[in-house]
């Protein structure tokens, strides 16, 4: 089962068991809160009800976020100001999502294999299952998060830019404003 919560202004997806960096909030490492503000809850492609639902969690540390310098300059008036500012956050571990665990909700998906062998068809076409509705498991919420807590930046989102060689000779040693 998974909920939308919103806590500090923004939105998160949980499930049981995901780690998220939330903005800080009260309490020290190995406390319990609740999450209340639930706006969306559901169990594969169902939605539910939220009346009444909760998120419980558990504070796994209070830390701080990535260095933010602030520079402010004007030239040729000999005015430089800069600062530095690090946000506070807090981990958490989702431990259940409206009363279901993270024992209960891994149970549940162990429990239900797709079908039994004897009714899969012996050809690749089968009409109850189209093709291309095969989902892919996405990656874990662990995987996002490293042991410090916080979501690594993405790294491969500079671009490269080849330099253009016309100012260079032609290769085959005849100048460019002669033609034969």
């Amino acid at each position: 089962m998974f909920a939308i919560v919103r806590t500090g202004g923004k939105q998160y997806r949980v499930a049981p068991g995901d780690k998220i960096v939330v903005e800080k909030l009260d309490g020290d490492a190995g406390d319990s809160i609740t999450l209340s503000d639930v706006l969306l809850a559901g169990d594969g492609s169902d939605l539910k009800g939220t009346d009444g639902l909760t998120v419980a969690a558990e504070i796994v540390a209070q830390a701080k976020g990535e260095k933010v310098v602030i520079f402010k300059k004007r030239r040729r008036h000999n005015y430089r100001r800069k600062k530095g500012h690090r946000q506070q956050h807090t981990i958490l571990r989702i431990v259940s999502v409206g009363g279901q665990t993270e024992q209960q909700s891994s149970s549940t998906a162990a429990s239900a294999p797709a079908q039994p062998a004897s009714e899969t068809p012996a050809t690749g076409n089968s009409p109850a299952a189209p093709a291309g509705t095969a989902k892919t498991p996405s990656p874990a919420p662990e995987d996002a998060v490293s042991a410090e807590g916080v979501a690594p930046a993405d790294a491969g989102t500079e671009a490269t830019h080849e330099v253009s060689t016309s100012d260079a000779a032609p290769a085959n040693g005849e100048s460019e404003g002669s033609q034969a």
